[in-house]
């Protein structure tokens, strides 16, 4: 048996602790705990009725990060355990026993231990940093409230796996030709570097004029050579000065936030993957029974871009002065035809939640044909182009060589 729970809050200066102990039926325990010392430890398990047999204390490093994919898998999980009537304590053992990411055990522990002092679920959560964000925190809050946790834990497991797919299926969309182009690049600096200069001693023995074309490359193969280090020393003091000013300057985040929004082609389909997210994520709070303004005040970080989050704080003060959603969401150009027409429909109706799930679902289809169909376009221009650059720069280095074989 697997108890995996912490015997309480840790304080400055202990360690984490794996321990194996037996307990007065003879039944061995294993679990992982925090304290001061292998004594300290000992004298613990032996107030809870357990004789400690190993104690291995826990490396920093073994404590890996919590995935949005796992924290998804863990809400599905608990939402079964409690759906087949476990009480939310021993489900949390119970997932603690069934799972071997270092990181999930150890966040499962504290939770286990906060509810254990009389926290609430919420509250437990809220605890935890950045691992549940501000929207999971609310659901679990109204599920609390309402007194139907599993229900609201198995809507918020569908709702953190759906805008996860969505999120994976953009990444997708954005990783192909980042990588084709990365790897046309690497080719052209080999070549710069390696094969033109070979191909630069050849030409000299021949004594002759080269044809333009091949002037040209070994001209900018020199130059690359003389100034490649350098460009590169300033492209890395380049990164670090954006790194810096994106981990301080909130104007330059929003800055290049607004920029990739603005992009031709990529841009519309981050436009459209957000407003599909926003659209689901509203539709899961007003399901879960919080007013609108709460609602919106939570989904406002929902889309992952700062104009979305600043565009939706601006609806909801609208929304506050008395304004309908429609009214408060038609000055901004970020929120779709589509999804302006649907929440007016909603809120005459009274089908708000629902009608908001339909534009997400449509959004998220339409989305995956556009996906399909930009890449199913890149990938054969891309090689076309690059066939073309790699095709001309062959020949270029060629040409003094078939002018040599004419003249013979």
């Amino acid at each position: 048996m697997n108890t995996g729970l912490l015997d309480r809050q840790g304080r400055a200066g202990e360690r984490w602790f794996d321990w194996s102990a037996r307990d007065q039926q003879g039944r061995m325990q294993r679990g992982r705990s925090r304290a001061g010392g292998e004594n300290q430890l000992r004298a613990l398990l032996r107030r809870r009725g357990l004789d400690a047999i190993e104690l291995q204390a826990v490396q920093a490093a073994r404590m890996r990060p919590v995935r949005a994919r796992q924290v998804a898998q863990l809400t599905r999980q608990l939402a079964a355990l409690l759906r087949a009537g476990l009480p939310l304590l021993q489900a949390l053992q119970m997932l603690c026993r069934t799972q071997t990411h270092s990181g999930v055990v150890h966040l499962l522990e504290r939770l286990h231990v906060d509810l254990e002092n009389g926290m609430s679920l919420t509250a437990a959560l809220a605890r935890q940093g950045s691992v549940f964000g501000a929207l999971y925190v609310a659901l679990i809050e109204a599920g609390e409230a309402s007194g139907r946790l599993d229900v609201m834990l198995e809507r918020l497991a569908d709702h953190l796996e759906k805008t996860q797919a969505l999120a994976r299926r953009v990444r997708a969309a954005l990783f192909y030709p980042a990588v084709v182009l990365t790897v046309a690049l690497l080719v052209l600096v080999v070549i710069m570097v390696a094969v033109v200069p070979a191909f630069e001693k050849v030409f000299a023995s021949f004594g002759a004029q080269l044809p333009w074309a091949t002037q040209w490359v070994i001209d900018v193969s020199r130059s690359f050579v003389r100034w490649g280090p350098f460009l590169l020393a300033g492209l890395l003091a380049l990164s670090i000065v954006l790194a810096r000013a994106w981990r301080r300057s909130p104007a330059f985040v929003r800055w290049v936030d607004d920029a990739l929004l603005a992009l031709p082609v990529w841009g519309a389909l981050l436009r459209q993957a957000a407003v599909a997210r926003w659209s689901r994520t509203l539709a899961t709070l007003l399901s879960a029974g919080l007013p609108l303004t709460d609602a919106l005040n939570s989904v406002r970080g929902a889309c992952g871009h700062q104009a979305y989050a600043q565009a939706t704080l601006r609806v909801r003060d609208e929304v506050v002065r008395g304004s309908s959603l429609r009214l408060a969401m038609a000055p901004s150009p970020l929120f779709s035809p589509l999804l302006a027409q649907m929440c007016a429909i909603g809120e005459e109706s009274g089908t708000l939640e629902h009608l908001l799930q339909k534009v997400a679902d449509f959004e998220e289809a339409e989305l995956d044909e556009r996906i399909g169909y930009w890449s199913g376009l890149i990938e054969p221009v891309t090689v076309v182009v690059l066939g073309v650059m790699i095709g001309a720069l062959v020949l270029a280095l060629y040409l003094p060589i078939f002018q040599m074989g004419q003249i013979v």
